[in-house]
């Protein structure tokens, strides 16, 4: 960090990897928390000699400096790098900056690669959410004491399994498609339990949890882990809280990994534009059609999900977006998407599985390919990820010709109040209902109501979560 992008910072909006104490003569008790929550989420720095004033919902940062920067510097690294405080030694950058003749410290925290980072004792884990730090809950921690086995679990083997417990079914399937669409492969002409362990689905005569995973017997797939789901719902509205049913299709549970994969991949081709179709799949070698975007999300999922979690990897699809939620965290830092091409698969295997057929992408360029719905589509694409999940939402196009057709569900009545609340989005889109109800002079229920017929006529969508979304108008 530079000074000027220290003083950018502090002129800027709230950042999620920036903390500012004020530390004027030792290390605040606050900043060890922060030390935890920066190794267990994506690192960031902590800035002392800074105090921040909270004024109208906006920070204010003043510049106050510390009285002695050698010594606060050198306490505060020796506790990151000695095993008392911490249950691991922590990496740190420092810098020094000298503003106005007053002393700012900067350290920079990376990202642990063995979590949870925690104070003493495992309850005193934190994690970052929005710019501030929070305790863990029992569960996050689990779900970060499995992540110490990224890219690791997948190539494990599964004790007491064998080549019976494949589906040849699924296999035979899979390598018939690796003929069609990958007929150069060397593997093509091997025998079965050969390509299996060529492949990796097989080591040392046992399968790997990826291979099981992958193209088990459901039977076998279930007694190492009984939690094995993938989930795909089709639900008739615009989100869960305004369907008009709770679903109209719900896939039946399938074998294994790549049966769901054939089956959620044709369902959502029902429900993406996608005219090129010069392959028996319905998507080429070179193709940038939306559907593509799709798959290269859906692969994404189902390479990097946490298959022991408690949550299962779903995919929704609703009348105006796509929602892939799956079980983990997101690979990579989110703020660098887009920015550099990074491939941590935490099931390195599936994902070999799927690029063998030449359905993913290589050297992390699949994000790019997801990314891209939004120019081939002028709808936004989003990801979000904690420690325990990760979603990527797609917004689908609305045809003109259905919106007009559905607008007359607001009725001469309500038209007026519906237009104010629109244009009450129009200038803020993070208000409330309860705001909203508030400056129209009307009940919470009326403008629930009004907010329902907005969304069916397609004129309205909410875009993230009902605490930290926004609305937009479309």
């Amino acid at each position: 960090m530079t000074k000027q992008e220290l003083l950018s910072r502090l002129n800027g909006v709230e950042w999620n990897d920036f903390e500012v104490k004020e530390a004027k003569n030792e290390v605040p008790k606050t900043a060890w928390e922060t030390v935890s929550a920066f190794s267990n989420s994506y690192g960031g720095w902590i800035v002392f000699g800074v105090k921040e004033r909270r004024t109208g919902g906006k920070s204010i940062y003043e510049i106050q400096g510390v009285d002695f920067p050698e010594k606060l510097e050198q306490d505060f690294v020796t506790v990151l790098r000695s095993n008392g405080k911490f249950n691991q030694r922590i990496s740190v950058q420092a810098a020094k900056f000298d503003i106005e003749g007053k002393i700012v410290l900067a350290f920079y925290i990376p990202m642990s690669e063995y979590k949870p980072v925690y104070i003493s004792v495992p309850s005193n884990t934190y994690i970052r959410i929005g710019s501030g730090d929070q305790r863990a809950t029992e569960f996050e921690i689990r779900a970060m004491q499995r992540d110490q086995a990224f890219g690791k679990k997948s190539n494990e083997v599964v004790f007491g399994s064998s080549y019976d417990d494949i589906n040849q079914g699924s296999v035979q399937d899979y390598r018939a498609y690796l003929r069609a669409f990958n007929p150069d492969l060397s593997y093509n002409t091997l025998l079965d339990t050969e390509f299996a362990v060529k492949t990796g689905i097989m080591l040392n005569g046992l399968l790997t949890v990826g291979g099981l995973l992958m193209f088990g017997n459901i039977e076998a797939i279930l007694r190492s882990n009984p939690d094995f789901l993938i989930d795909y719902i089709e639900i008739p509205g615009t989100s869960i809280h305004d369907a008009k049913t709770r679903y109209t299709f719900r896939i039946q549970e399938q074998e294994n990994i790549w049966e769901y994969y054939k089956v959620i991949l044709h369902r959502l081709r029902t429900r993406i534009d996608n005219p090129y179709t010069p392959r028996p799949d319905g998507i080429a070698p070179d193709d940038n059609t939306r559907l593509y975007c799709i798959r290269e999300a859906l692969v994404n999922m189902l390479a990097h999900a946490d298959y022991f979690s408690e949550i299962h990897s779903t995919v929704r699809v609703f009348d105006t977006s796509i929602h892939l939620q799956n079980a983990g965290s997101f690979p990579v830092n989110l703020n660098i998407l887009g920015q550099a091409i990074v491939s941590q698969p935490r099931n390195p295997n599936i994902l070999r599985f799927f690029k063998l057929a030449r359905l993913s992408e290589n050297g992390g360029y699949g994000i790019d390919k997801i990314l891209n719905w939004k120019n081939l589509t002028d709808c936004a694409v989003t990801i979000d990820s904690d420690i325990t999940k990760s979603e990527i939402r797609f917004e689908l196009p609305i045809n003109v010709n259905q919106r007009q057709s559905t607008s007359n569900d607001v009725n001469d009545v309500d038209k007026p109040l519906s237009e104010l609340v629109l244009t009450l989005i129009g200038v803020d889109s993070h208000i409330s209902i309860a705001e909203i109800a508030q400056t129209t002079n009307q009940s919470k229920s009326t403008i629930d109501r009004i907010i329902s017929i907005l969304k069916k006529s397609g004129r309205l969508i909410r875009v993230g979560s009902a605490r930290s979304g926004k609305w937009k108008l479309l």
